[in-house]
Protein backbone atom coordinates (compact mmCIF):
# COMPACT_ATOMS: atom_id res chain seq x y z
CA UNK A 1 0.00 0.00 0.00
CA UNK A 2 3.17 4.98 -2.21
CA UNK A 3 5.88 4.64 -5.04
CA UNK A 4 6.14 8.18 -5.84
CA UNK A 5 4.58 7.57 -9.30
CA UNK A 6 6.72 4.94 -10.15
CA UNK A 7 5.49 1.84 -11.62
CA UNK A 8 8.10 -0.36 -10.64
CA UNK A 9 7.39 -2.40 -7.64
CA UNK A 10 8.70 -3.69 -4.67
CA UNK A 11 9.04 -8.04 -5.08
CA UNK A 12 11.37 -6.53 -4.43
CA UNK A 13 8.86 -6.42 -1.91
CA UNK A 14 6.61 -8.43 -2.67
CA UNK A 15 4.68 -8.51 -0.82
CA UNK A 16 2.15 -10.63 -2.51
CA UNK A 17 1.40 -12.86 0.02
CA UNK A 18 2.50 -11.27 2.37
CA UNK A 19 -0.31 -8.57 2.68
CA UNK A 20 1.91 -5.89 1.85
CA UNK A 21 1.56 -2.52 0.56
CA UNK A 22 4.06 0.03 -1.96
CA UNK A 23 6.50 2.09 -0.06
CA UNK A 24 7.17 5.47 -1.28
CA UNK A 25 10.32 6.34 -3.05
CA UNK A 26 11.51 8.90 -0.75
CA UNK A 27 14.64 10.41 1.02
CA UNK A 28 15.44 9.02 4.03
CA UNK A 29 15.75 9.89 7.51
CA UNK A 30 15.04 13.76 8.74
CA UNK A 31 14.36 14.99 5.60
CA UNK A 32 11.43 12.94 4.67
CA UNK A 33 9.82 13.07 7.99
CA UNK A 34 10.83 16.09 9.55
CA UNK A 35 11.74 16.21 13.77
CA UNK A 36 8.52 14.34 15.29
CA UNK A 37 7.61 13.15 18.60
CA UNK A 38 6.64 9.80 18.05
CA UNK A 39 7.69 6.94 19.14
CA UNK A 40 10.09 5.54 16.41
CA UNK A 41 11.68 8.47 16.02
CA UNK A 42 12.11 8.18 19.85
CA UNK A 43 13.98 4.96 19.88
CA UNK A 44 16.15 6.04 17.16
CA UNK A 45 17.88 9.26 18.53
CA UNK A 46 18.21 7.47 21.70
CA UNK A 47 21.88 6.71 22.70
CA UNK A 48 21.50 3.45 24.09
CA UNK A 49 21.45 1.42 20.69
CA UNK A 50 23.44 2.43 17.54
CA UNK A 51 21.87 3.65 14.38
CA UNK A 52 23.46 0.85 12.51
CA UNK A 53 22.28 -1.69 15.16
CA UNK A 54 18.84 -0.60 14.81
CA UNK A 55 18.79 -0.65 11.07
CA UNK A 56 19.69 -4.16 11.45
CA UNK A 57 17.12 -4.80 13.65
CA UNK A 58 14.55 -3.15 11.17
CA UNK A 59 15.82 -5.09 8.69
CA UNK A 60 16.24 -8.96 10.36
CA UNK A 61 12.51 -7.72 11.77
CA UNK A 62 11.68 -7.30 8.06
CA UNK A 63 12.97 -10.77 7.15
CA UNK A 64 11.44 -12.34 9.90
CA UNK A 65 7.75 -10.81 8.98
CA UNK A 66 8.11 -11.00 5.44
CA UNK A 67 9.00 -14.72 4.92
CA UNK A 68 6.93 -15.20 8.30
CA UNK A 69 3.73 -14.68 6.86
CA UNK A 70 4.38 -16.80 4.11
CA UNK A 71 5.12 -19.89 6.20
CA UNK A 72 2.43 -19.40 8.49
CA UNK A 73 -0.03 -18.92 5.65
CA UNK A 74 1.22 -22.22 4.29
CA UNK A 75 1.10 -24.28 7.39
CA UNK A 76 -2.54 -22.82 8.02
CA UNK A 77 -3.96 -23.67 4.61
CA UNK A 78 -2.03 -26.96 3.74
CA UNK A 79 -0.71 -28.53 6.79
CA UNK A 80 -2.96 -27.68 9.70
CA UNK A 81 -6.81 -27.91 7.90
CA UNK A 82 -7.32 -24.56 7.89
CA UNK A 83 -9.26 -24.26 4.27
CA UNK A 84 -10.31 -20.75 4.07
CA UNK A 85 -8.26 -18.89 2.13
CA UNK A 86 -10.74 -15.79 1.78
CA UNK A 87 -11.66 -15.44 5.44
CA UNK A 88 -8.18 -15.98 6.66
CA UNK A 89 -7.03 -12.70 4.38
CA UNK A 90 -10.13 -10.55 5.60
CA UNK A 91 -8.57 -11.77 9.05
CA UNK A 92 -5.28 -9.97 7.55
CA UNK A 93 -7.52 -6.66 7.19
CA UNK A 94 -9.44 -6.63 10.20
CA UNK A 95 -5.97 -6.66 11.81
CA UNK A 96 -4.54 -4.23 9.65
CA UNK A 97 -7.01 -2.01 10.48
CA UNK A 98 -6.79 -2.40 13.94
CA UNK A 99 -2.77 -2.24 14.49
CA UNK A 100 -2.84 0.87 11.82
CA UNK A 101 -5.40 2.68 14.05
CA UNK A 102 -2.85 2.26 16.84
CA UNK A 103 0.17 2.81 15.04
CA UNK A 104 -1.11 6.50 13.46
CA UNK A 105 -3.25 7.94 15.81
CA UNK A 106 -1.54 6.43 19.19
CA UNK A 107 2.04 5.82 18.46
CA UNK A 108 1.93 8.88 15.23
CA UNK A 109 4.42 6.38 13.14
CA UNK A 110 3.48 9.14 10.62
CA UNK A 111 0.93 12.29 10.76
CA UNK A 112 -2.83 11.01 10.55
CA UNK A 113 -3.96 11.90 6.74
CA UNK A 114 -7.90 12.07 6.07
CA UNK A 115 -9.82 11.30 3.28
CA UNK A 116 -10.26 14.43 1.37
CA UNK A 117 -13.35 13.98 -1.11
CA UNK A 118 -15.99 11.62 -2.22
CA UNK A 119 -13.88 11.29 -5.28
CA UNK A 120 -10.95 10.09 -3.64
CA UNK A 121 -13.00 7.54 -1.89
CA UNK A 122 -13.97 5.96 -4.69
CA UNK A 123 -10.21 5.23 -5.78
CA UNK A 124 -8.92 4.13 -2.65
CA UNK A 125 -12.45 1.77 -2.95
CA UNK A 126 -10.97 0.92 -6.41
CA UNK A 127 -7.69 -0.32 -5.39
CA UNK A 128 -9.12 -1.98 -2.46
CA UNK A 129 -10.64 -4.47 -4.80
CA UNK A 130 -7.84 -5.03 -7.03
CA UNK A 131 -6.10 -5.19 -3.28
CA UNK A 132 -8.46 -8.13 -1.89
CA UNK A 133 -8.32 -10.00 -5.38
CA UNK A 134 -4.56 -10.35 -5.46
CA UNK A 135 -4.30 -11.16 -1.77
CA UNK A 136 -6.88 -13.91 -2.16
CA UNK A 137 -5.25 -15.38 -4.93
CA UNK A 138 -1.97 -15.03 -3.48
CA UNK A 139 -3.18 -16.99 -0.38
CA UNK A 140 -5.36 -19.76 -1.97
CA UNK A 141 -1.85 -20.81 -4.11
CA UNK A 142 -0.53 -21.27 -0.79
CA UNK A 143 -3.29 -24.60 -0.41
CA UNK A 144 -1.71 -25.99 -3.41
CA UNK A 145 1.89 -24.92 -4.45
CA UNK A 146 4.95 -24.72 -2.13
CA UNK A 147 6.83 -21.74 -0.96
CA UNK A 148 9.34 -21.97 -3.15
CA UNK A 149 7.76 -22.28 -6.10
CA UNK A 150 5.14 -19.79 -5.33
CA UNK A 151 8.20 -16.98 -4.04
CA UNK A 152 9.63 -18.00 -8.35
CA UNK A 153 6.20 -16.90 -9.60
CA UNK A 154 5.97 -13.86 -7.71
CA UNK A 155 9.38 -12.91 -8.69
CA UNK A 156 7.62 -12.35 -12.05
CA UNK A 157 5.78 -9.13 -10.84
CA UNK A 158 8.24 -6.49 -12.66
CA UNK A 159 7.12 -8.32 -15.99
CA UNK A 160 3.55 -7.61 -15.30
CA UNK A 161 3.63 -4.12 -13.99
CA UNK A 162 5.38 -3.17 -17.58
CA UNK A 163 2.28 -4.84 -19.54
CA UNK A 164 -0.43 -3.22 -17.74
CA UNK A 165 2.01 -0.09 -17.57
CA UNK A 166 2.25 0.05 -21.43
CA UNK A 167 -1.72 -1.42 -22.13
CA UNK A 168 -3.06 1.20 -19.46
CA UNK A 169 -1.06 3.99 -19.39
CA UNK A 170 0.95 3.23 -23.04
CA UNK A 171 4.55 4.03 -20.77
CA UNK A 172 7.08 2.68 -22.71
CA UNK A 173 10.92 1.35 -21.30
CA UNK A 174 13.97 1.66 -22.87
CA UNK A 175 15.18 -1.79 -24.89
CA UNK A 176 17.61 -2.54 -21.96
CA UNK A 177 14.93 -2.97 -19.65
CA UNK A 178 12.68 -4.88 -21.86
CA UNK A 179 15.54 -6.95 -22.59
CA UNK A 180 16.43 -7.81 -18.27
CA UNK A 181 12.97 -9.04 -18.22
CA UNK A 182 13.30 -11.83 -20.97
CA UNK A 183 15.03 -14.06 -18.32
CA UNK A 184 12.37 -13.33 -16.12
CA UNK A 185 9.83 -14.80 -18.01
CA UNK A 186 12.28 -17.73 -19.24
CA UNK A 187 13.38 -18.87 -15.57
CA UNK A 188 9.68 -18.95 -13.98
CA UNK A 189 9.17 -21.49 -17.59
CA UNK A 190 12.02 -23.57 -16.67
CA UNK A 191 11.11 -23.85 -12.97
CA UNK A 192 7.44 -24.38 -13.94
CA UNK A 193 7.88 -27.38 -16.38
CA UNK A 194 10.28 -29.16 -13.49
CA UNK A 195 8.22 -28.62 -10.15
CA UNK A 196 7.79 -31.73 -8.87
CA UNK A 197 4.35 -30.32 -6.97
CA UNK A 198 3.06 -28.33 -10.06
CA UNK A 199 -0.89 -27.94 -9.41
CA UNK A 200 -2.28 -26.08 -12.51
CA UNK A 201 -4.94 -24.24 -10.10
CA UNK A 202 -2.69 -23.03 -7.94
CA UNK A 203 -0.40 -21.89 -10.70
CA UNK A 204 -3.21 -20.13 -12.53
CA UNK A 205 -4.09 -18.67 -8.82
CA UNK A 206 -0.27 -17.32 -8.21
CA UNK A 207 -0.07 -15.44 -11.07
CA UNK A 208 -3.28 -14.07 -10.68
CA UNK A 209 -2.09 -12.64 -7.46
CA UNK A 210 1.15 -11.49 -9.26
CA UNK A 211 -0.66 -9.93 -11.92
CA UNK A 212 -3.51 -8.38 -9.22
CA UNK A 213 0.06 -6.67 -7.51
CA UNK A 214 1.86 -5.09 -10.58
CA UNK A 215 -2.04 -3.71 -11.83
CA UNK A 216 -2.64 -2.34 -8.01
CA UNK A 217 0.86 -0.49 -8.34
CA UNK A 218 0.00 0.76 -11.56
CA UNK A 219 -3.54 1.96 -10.91
CA UNK A 220 -2.86 3.68 -8.22
CA UNK A 221 -0.14 6.03 -9.55
CA UNK A 222 -2.65 6.78 -12.15
CA UNK A 223 -5.30 7.29 -9.63
CA UNK A 224 -3.72 9.11 -6.38
CA UNK A 225 -1.90 11.44 -8.80
CA UNK A 226 -2.65 15.17 -7.31
CA UNK A 227 -0.97 16.42 -4.14
CA UNK A 228 -3.91 16.56 -2.40
CA UNK A 229 -5.06 13.47 -2.95
CA UNK A 230 -1.55 11.28 -2.14
CA UNK A 231 -1.62 9.32 0.67
CA UNK A 232 1.61 8.07 2.90
CA UNK A 233 1.74 4.21 2.53
CA UNK A 234 0.65 3.76 6.10
CA UNK A 235 -2.57 6.21 5.87
CA UNK A 236 -3.53 4.28 2.56
CA UNK A 237 -3.21 0.98 4.52
CA UNK A 238 -5.82 2.62 7.59
CA UNK A 239 -8.49 3.02 4.66
CA UNK A 240 -7.88 -0.17 2.41
CA UNK A 241 -7.91 -2.34 5.15
CA UNK A 242 -10.92 -2.02 6.49
CA UNK A 243 -12.59 -1.75 2.79
CA UNK A 244 -10.95 -4.72 1.87
CA UNK A 245 -12.65 -6.86 4.86
CA UNK A 246 -15.96 -5.58 4.20
CA UNK A 247 -15.51 -6.43 0.34
CA UNK A 248 -14.17 -10.03 1.39
CA UNK A 249 -16.81 -10.57 3.83
CA UNK A 250 -19.69 -11.54 1.86
CA UNK A 251 -17.56 -13.46 -0.70
CA UNK A 252 -16.39 -15.25 2.15
CA UNK A 253 -19.89 -16.57 3.20
CA UNK A 254 -20.54 -17.57 -0.01
CA UNK A 255 -17.94 -19.51 -0.86
CA UNK A 256 -16.95 -20.87 2.33
CA UNK A 257 -20.26 -21.03 4.00
CA UNK A 258 -20.67 -20.14 7.72
CA UNK A 259 -16.99 -20.20 8.29
CA UNK A 260 -17.02 -17.51 11.10
CA UNK A 261 -18.83 -20.85 13.15
CA UNK A 262 -16.45 -23.40 11.64
CA UNK A 263 -13.26 -20.72 12.89
CA UNK A 264 -14.67 -20.69 16.34
CA UNK A 265 -15.13 -24.75 16.34
CA UNK A 266 -11.66 -25.11 15.55
CA UNK A 267 -10.47 -22.67 17.99
CA UNK A 268 -12.22 -24.54 20.75
CA UNK A 269 -11.35 -27.87 20.03
CA UNK A 270 -7.71 -26.49 19.28
CA UNK A 271 -6.41 -23.88 21.24
CA UNK A 272 -2.90 -23.87 19.02
CA UNK A 273 -5.31 -22.58 16.01
CA UNK A 274 -6.43 -19.88 17.52
CA UNK A 275 -2.93 -18.57 18.62
CA UNK A 276 -2.30 -19.52 14.97
CA UNK A 277 -4.64 -17.34 13.72
CA UNK A 278 -4.10 -14.43 16.11
CA UNK A 279 0.05 -14.74 15.29
CA UNK A 280 -0.16 -14.55 11.77
CA UNK A 281 -2.59 -11.77 11.10
CA UNK A 282 -0.44 -9.50 13.45
CA UNK A 283 2.46 -10.68 11.55
CA UNK A 284 0.80 -9.76 8.32
CA UNK A 285 0.57 -6.05 9.56
CA UNK A 286 4.44 -6.33 10.75
CA UNK A 287 4.96 -6.70 6.87
CA UNK A 288 3.72 -3.79 6.12
CA UNK A 289 4.98 -1.92 9.37
CA UNK A 290 8.79 -3.15 8.54
CA UNK A 291 8.46 -2.30 4.93
CA UNK A 292 7.75 1.65 5.84
CA UNK A 293 10.76 1.37 8.84
CA UNK A 294 13.02 -0.43 6.51
CA UNK A 295 12.81 2.54 3.80
CA UNK A 296 12.89 4.92 6.47
CA UNK A 297 16.01 4.64 7.97
CA UNK A 298 17.55 3.51 4.53
CA UNK A 299 16.00 3.83 1.08
CA UNK A 300 13.40 2.53 -1.61
CA UNK A 301 16.27 0.96 -3.69
CA UNK A 302 17.45 -0.88 -0.20
CA UNK A 303 14.63 -2.47 0.15
CA UNK A 304 13.81 -3.03 -3.43
CA UNK A 305 17.70 -4.81 -3.17
CA UNK A 306 16.63 -6.42 0.33
CA UNK A 307 13.55 -8.05 -1.09
CA UNK A 308 15.28 -9.86 -4.20
CA UNK A 309 17.36 -11.55 -1.84
CA UNK A 310 14.15 -12.72 0.31
CA UNK A 311 12.31 -14.67 -2.40
CA UNK A 312 15.34 -16.77 -2.05
CA UNK A 313 15.85 -16.78 1.34
CA UNK A 314 11.60 -17.35 1.55
CA UNK A 315 11.72 -20.47 -0.56
CA UNK A 316 15.58 -22.21 1.05
CA UNK A 317 13.55 -21.84 4.38
CA UNK A 318 10.42 -23.19 3.08
CA UNK A 319 12.23 -26.19 1.60
CA UNK A 320 13.86 -26.79 4.91
CA UNK A 321 10.88 -26.60 6.75
CA UNK A 322 8.06 -28.46 4.82
CA UNK A 323 10.51 -30.95 2.92
CA UNK A 324 8.65 -29.99 -0.54
CA UNK A 325 11.04 -31.64 -3.13
CA UNK A 326 13.03 -29.48 -5.66
CA UNK A 327 14.70 -30.49 -8.97
CA UNK A 328 18.13 -28.73 -10.26
CA UNK A 329 16.11 -27.48 -13.27
CA UNK A 330 13.36 -25.83 -10.76
CA UNK A 331 16.13 -24.28 -8.70
CA UNK A 332 17.98 -22.95 -12.03
CA UNK A 333 15.12 -21.51 -13.41
CA UNK A 334 14.45 -19.84 -10.02
CA UNK A 335 18.07 -18.72 -9.78
CA UNK A 336 17.57 -17.46 -13.90
CA UNK A 337 14.07 -15.60 -12.57
CA UNK A 338 15.59 -13.67 -9.83
CA UNK A 339 18.91 -12.68 -11.98
CA UNK A 340 16.45 -10.94 -14.40
CA UNK A 341 14.57 -9.21 -11.52
CA UNK A 342 18.14 -7.88 -10.46
CA UNK A 343 18.98 -6.97 -13.91
CA UNK A 344 15.48 -5.26 -14.64
CA UNK A 345 16.21 -3.16 -10.90
CA UNK A 346 19.43 -2.21 -11.94
CA UNK A 347 18.07 -1.12 -15.78
CA UNK A 348 15.58 0.83 -14.03
CA UNK A 349 18.18 2.58 -11.36
CA UNK A 350 20.20 3.84 -14.51
CA UNK A 351 17.43 5.11 -16.75
CA UNK A 352 16.58 7.16 -13.66
CA UNK A 353 19.99 8.24 -13.24
CA UNK A 354 20.27 9.33 -16.67
CA UNK A 355 17.00 10.96 -16.17
CA UNK A 356 18.02 13.13 -13.89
Amino acid sequence: MMEAQSYTTRRSSNPRLETSVDIPSTPTGEVRYGTTNNIFASISTTSFISPTILTALIIASWYFSNIGVLLLNKYLLSFHGYKYPIFLTMLHMISCTFYSLIAIRWFQIVPFQQISSRKQFLKILALSAIFCFSVVCGNTSLRYLPVSFNQAIGATTPFFTAIFAFLITCKKESAEVYLALMPVVFGIVLASNSEPLFHLFGFLMCVGSTAGRALKSVVQGLLLTSDSEKLHSMNLLLYMAPMAAMILLPFSLYVEGNVLSKTVEKARSDSFMALLLIGNATVAYLVNLTNFLVTKHTSALTLQVLGNAKAAVAAVVSVLIFKNPVTVMGISGFAVTVMGVVLYSEAKRRLKVTAH
